[in-house]
């Protein structure tokens, strides 16, 4: 525990610990508020960005779910799968789930990166699997929606 006893031109601070005074002058005290001020301004700034990210990247899941969704409608009408989307999305869904993991938001990013494996090779994927995951496009665009409400809320 510190206690600061204040004098004109000096703060001494008792560190009970060791039983020590320590001097601060007046001048190591205002580098002390100053250094203060600059860092709780910087961690307004890091929580701002960090927020944007979060925005940014959960408006990449909808769209990615929506991308994902008009690919397979076209792939149930046609019958004709596109490696060059398949490997598209996979990329996307697994970029989307190391974002998202960055930004600590774990369950959405986890199945993320659960679609992307599945697009690198649709056809040797587990459906049990996959619907246990709960990666169905609706259920991944409800989240991303409801964790963008949560943000804005905030």
């Amino acid at each position: 525990m510190h206690c600061l006893r204040v004098r004109p031109l000096f703060v001494y601070r008792l560190n009970n610990e060791n039983n020590m005074i320590e001097v601060i002058t007046a001048i190591s005290l205002w580098e002390l508020v100053k250094h203060t001020n600059s860092w709780i301004s910087n961690l307004k700034r890091a929580k701002t960005a960090r927020k944007k990210e979060s925005v940014e990247a959960l408006r990449r899941v909808v769209i990615a779910a929506r991308k994902t969704s008009v690919y397979t409608r076209q792939l149930n009408e046609t019958g004709k799968r596109s490696h060059k989307m398949e490997s598209e999305l996979s990329i996307v869904w697994t970029e989307l789930g190391f974002s998202l993991e960055d930004l600590g938001i774990e369950k959405l990013a986890k199945r993320c990166r659960i679609k992307g494996k599945y697009w690198q090779d649709p056809g040797k994927s587990d459906k049990d699997y996959l619907e246990k995951a709960d990666v169905g496009l609706e259920r991944m665009e409800q989240l991303a929606t409801g964790l963008l409400r949560e943000i804005k809320n905030r």
